[in-house]
């Protein structure tokens, strides 16, 4: 499947925000969604009734999405009835079928492992593969894969990613204003659509966003658009930074 002119606007997702002045920024800079994190072990975590505080800023086309780890489908559902509007995004351990079991669209995390640069022979993760195995999710998720749940900040190495994939994409794990506009040029002609998600590399501290960085990161996410959009071509092939 050839994936050589893809559409020239990359939607972005701001996420973890726990704050009224960070959901006001996120929108005022552009963001097309806003993530809430429902998993309690994260520093980034807020409640259901916190979240749908937070969500009623957000104006309309500006998506909010709730992030959970191995959460049970009452819990999942529980968090619905507080934000309904909501798209769902699972980071965890989740099958299809679990995804499935709220009745809601969702994103599906991809783990992609740090060290797949260093492994001998066909790689490890089969993003093709899984794909496939959650082509009722809106988006595969890149995330690298770390101990414990998210990316943590890391960037796993984007080069490797397969050169076709059939689903919308969106590229996390560790993106910044510093090089995210070289991983939609590396990852864009890879797939349907592509997206990114970004939480640590627009923070001051966990949680707590600056809107500066938010706005340097959207403008880099245009940069690579405006690039893309004169030269559909134009992709790289350089290393994650």
């Amino acid at each position: 499947m050839n994936f050589s002119s893809p559409s020239v606007r990359t939607r972005i997702k701001i996420c973890g925000l726990t704050r009224e002045e960070d959901v006001d920024a996120a929108v005022a800079a552009g963001a097309d969604a806003i993530g809430f994190v429902m998993y309690d072990a994260s520093p980034r975590h807020v409640t259901a009734q916190r979240a749908a505080e937070l969500a009623r800023r957000l104006p309309p086309f500006v998506t909010p999405v709730l992030l959970f780890v191995n959460a049970s489908a009452p819990e999942i559902i529980a968090a619905c009835t507080h934000v309904p509007m909501a798209l769902l995004q699972f980071h965890g351990d989740e099958t299809p079928e679990t995804c499935l079991q709220a009745g809601r669209p969702f994103m599906r995390a991809a783990r992609i492992p740090l060290d797949e640069i260093t492994v001998p022979g066909p790689a490890r993760f089969d993003l093709v593969k899984y794909a496939e195995d959650f082509k009722a999710a809106q988006a595969i998720l890149l995330d690298a894969h770390v101990e414990g749940y998210g990316g943590g900040g890391k960037t796993f190495n984007w080069s490797l990613l397969p050169p076709s994939v059939n689903a919308h994409l969106v590229l996390s794990g560790g993106l910044t204003p510093a090089n995210v506009t070289d991983g939609i040029l590396q990852v864009r002609s890879r797939c349907k659509t592509l997206a990114v998600d970004v939480s640590s590399g627009v923070e001051i501290s966990k949680g707590i966003k600056s809107a500066e960085k938010i706005n340097q990161f959207v403008a880099a996410v245009r940069a690579a658009d405006d690039l893309l959009a004169k030269n559909p071509s134009h992709h790289v092939r350089l290393p994650a930074t």
